[in-house]
């Protein structure tokens, strides 16, 4: 996913630019510290007291040249008009988020305003048209028969969250001035990993393999997660 924002970054971007960046839902920041070691300035926006404690630790330890170019902030994603001013940012993510809010599309729409003209919103959601796959193959067929026609599942916390559909987002996007322009699949082939399944002999390969298929039909099409590139019109 990463090579893939990056990607969409510098296609739209003149190399070296020093981009302004809000992370909504940044977690520990990894991806926030991520792109400030590339050289843009950035806004993590998180409200879990916990996540935002790892990420201040994790900052601490880099360079002040990093630092400098962190801005953390404490609060919810559907806040970003009381934090931020329209136009003010030239890429938002909102990666992983957007699962559990039971009504996204007036947080996506605020999202959106915060993108000055023709800047990037890098979603990642859970595939809402995918939801049966890893049921099935785990042989749960009753959940596999429930996951066709629901947006609704629970996650691996445990926790009933929701899914989105590609169909529906991309509407939204629309709507909202801010159409997609690029999408891809994510975990096509690993979703099903156990999670802390030792990394293996081969991840290179590995990554290659799901970075074609997250980019080819029909393999996108069922991946577990959904990348989704909207620009500012």
């Amino acid at each position: 996913m990463a090579r893939q924002l990056d990607e969409q970054i510098t296609g739209r971007y003149p190399v070296g630019q020093r981009l302004r960046v809000l992370d909504v839902g940044a977690g520990q920041g990894t991806q926030a510290l991520r792109l400030a070691r590339a050289g843009h300035q950035v806004t993590a926006l998180e409200q879990d007291a916990t996540m935002l404690s790892v990420a201040r630790q994790a900052l601490a330890a880099e360079p002040e040249g990093i630092r400098s170019r962190v801005r953390l902030v404490e609060g919810d994603g559907h806040e970003t008009g009381v934090h931020f001013l329209p136009g003010s940012f030239d890429v938002v993510l909102c990666h992983g988020v957007l699962m559990y809010v039971e009504e996204p599309d007036a947080m996506v729409a605020g999202l959106a305003r915060m993108l000055a003209p023709g800047g990037l919103l890098s979603l990642l959601v859970r595939n809402a048209d995918a939801l049966a796959m890893r049921p099935g193959i785990g042989g749960d067929w009753t959940t596999t028969l429930a996951s066709f026609d629901t947006t609704a599942y629970t996650n691996r916390l445990g926790l009933d969250v929701r899914a989105d559909r590609l169909a529906t987002l991309t509407a939204t996007l629309a709507g909202i001035g801010a159409p997609l322009h690029a999408w891809y699949g994510v975990r096509v082939f690993t979703d099903t990993a156990a999670d802390g399944a030792p990394v293996p002999p081969d991840v290179e390969t590995l990554l290659a393999a799901e970075e074609r298929a997250g980019r080819t039909d029909p393999y996108r099409q069922v991946a577990a997660l959904l990348h989704l590139c909207g620009v500012r019109g």
